[in-house]
């Protein structure tokens, strides 16, 4: 068979195929930001707001005892995610909310994270218990897991390695002090420099 053989062939098979009139393809919005993330992300509050009656003590969407917890705000590279997933960062403070009632916990979270921030303190453990034998189960984790979520200056949050504490405990990475980012951006530009 030669070349214009399989030419002709090859018109006479596309003999009855319109070419199409408009060439461009509408491209769909890759990610669309749902209103349930939306309501979250107005509701999240800075721990600079004095008042600390903004994380409720009366309703959490519950979890199990051996749930996972985790959160990633937007802007958090996955590399940073995995590698405080992975239990990777040296812990540089840790809370333990054992035997405290979640009013009592609310407000040693708000002191813990605001004194971390202070002392820019950026890798810590929350341990929060499994609660297996609470009523209902899992109560101080789940109050936890939601209260983290509402705080801006908390970047990402998952459940602790088998070693720090597993599933009744969490890694939470905070945000980097306006110092923190100049000295890093620093550090960078001496060596691309």
């Amino acid at each position: 068979m030669s070349h214009d053989d399989d030419f002709a062939l090859f018109q006479q098979m596309m003999g009855d195929v319109k070419p199409i009139e408009n060439d461009t393809a509408e491209h769909k919005k890759q990610h669309q930001v749902s209103e349930a993330q939306l309501a979250k992300r107005e509701a999240a509050i800075w721990l600079t707001e004095d008042d600390p009656e903004y994380l409720s003590i009366d309703h959490a969407e519950m979890v199990k005892p051996d749930d996972l917890i985790e959160f990633k705000r937007d802007g958090v590279q996955d590399g940073v995610y995995k590698k405080l997933r992975l239990g990777k960062y040296p812990i540089q403070a840790r809370l333990d909310l054992h035997k405290r009632t979640l009013e009592q916990a609310r407000d040693e979270v708000v002191k813990f994270l605001k004194q971390c921030m202070k002392m820019d303190i950026r890798t810590v453990v929350i341990v929060h218990g499994k609660g297996e034998r609470s009523n209902p189960p899992a109560l101080m984790k789940s109050f936890v897991a939601q209260w983290l979520v509402q705080i801006k200056e908390v970047q990402c949050v998952h459940s602790a390695q088998r070693f720090h504490g597993g599933t009744g405990a969490v890694y939470v990475l905070l945000r980097k002090s306006a110092e923190k980012k100049i000295e890093t951006r620093e550090r960078h530009q001496k060596r691309l420099g």
